[in-house]
């Protein structure tokens, strides 16, 4: 499952958002169209266009504030997700909700579809319908106030569709929001099956080492995990010119099994290397350093250093079809943000 998590910067504590369900824009009814499916009627946003000069303004703090831990406390922590409702998306509606089993206490945030609808509603203005194709399943979940916010993986049932779950417990703030969504749909774009066709080994048994890395070595190009990387592919373009030079030495941390000695190397690993990266949980791994610097790319104006976290966002430029892609997810966010 690729997430992506709040992270300070001098840091690589992984932390998150803070409690509460806030509209974020649109809205949903629930109506039964034949017995025992439900569709959700998933309303169509109404756009109220932001003054242009605000534009700069919403998506410099978009960046700003994903980065800040909240001073907030939250009376739930939990160790893992709690897994609430999964819809079916058929198009650009959600359909057949699944109820998972859960204590009394988490009845609230399942209960509150129009949160879950506002959410899918604000992705689905942000990123276009048919950029998200591969989206077959959207996941409420919560891990209380300090966890996750976010995360897309493949589903349970097919290697070649993925899901997109979200905390409901870290949605109200609407600039970490809108950082995380686009975060997550980097992570859809470069991982896709249309990037990394997938491994049905690997699907098949995920944990099983012995798979991985029998799919890695005979993999000719970079291997994030679900498959073996098309060589025309970002990720693969990525990972050989930002990479190569310095992954043996990322490996080495990533093959360190106490959980503490862990983020005190990788957090001396980021300062070493800090002109590399536009953040300090960009250095998890090449995937999500690509969807960090996907994200970045969305949402900061064209760089004119020579640091190489610069070259990474100059790359996405170098595909014309990003650069339309961004254009639109900016003229998106100016379009429907919703601002506080």
């Amino acid at each position: 499952m690729h997430s992506r998590m709040k992270v300070v910067f001098a840091s690589l504590a992984l932390l998150a958002s803070t409690l509460a369900c806030v509209a974020v824009m649109g809205g949903g009814d629930e109506a039964t169209t034949s017995p025992g499916v439900l569709v959700f009627d998933v309303a169509t946003p109404t756009p109220t266009p932001l003054p242009p000069a605000s534009c700069p303004l919403i998506t410099d703090k978009i960046l700003d504030l994903a980065f800040l831990e909240s001073d907030a406390t939250g009376e739930l922590i939990l160790d893992d997700d709690v897994y609430l409702i999964t819809y079916q998306i058929a198009g650009e509606e959600l359909t057949d909700p699944q109820y998972e089993d859960f204590s009394d206490q988490f009845q609230p945030f399942r209960d509150d579809m129009g949160t879950h609808m506002r959410v899918w509603n604000y992705f689905r203005a942000l990123i276009p319908a048919d950029q998200r194709t591969m989206l077959a399943e959207y996941v409420i979940s919560t891990d209380g106030t300090d966890g996750l916010l976010a995360a897309v993986g493949q589903t349970e049932s097919d290697p070649e569709k993925w899901l997109l779950q979200v905390d409901i417990a870290d949605t109200d703030e609407n600039y970490e929001l809108t950082y995380t969504l686009i975060h997550e749909f980097g992570h859809l774009l470069t991982l896709g099956p249309g990037q990394v066709p997938p491994s049905l080994a690997m699907f098949n048994d995920p944990y099983n080492e012995d798979i991985y890395y029998e799919e890695a070595s005979a993999c000719p190009n970079y291997f994030p995990g679900e498959g073996c990387a098309n060589a025309d592919s970002y990720i693969d373009d990525f990972y050989y010119r930002f990479w190569t030079e310095i992954f043996d030495e990322w490996n080495e941390i990533n093959f360190e099994e106490d959980d503490d000695a862990y983020y005190e190397k990788l957090d001396e690993f980021y300062l070493k290397y800090e002109d590399q990266f536009v953040t300090s949980y960009a250095v998890t791994n090449p995937e999500e350093d690509i969807a960090e610097s996907f994200s970045f790319f969305i949402l900061s104006p064209k760089p004119s250093g020579a640091d190489i976290w610069e070259e990474k966002l100059l790359f996405f430029y170098e595909y014309p079809e990003l650069v339309a892609l961004r254009e639109t997810i900016l003229n998106n966010i100016c379009t429907v943000f919703p601002v506080q």
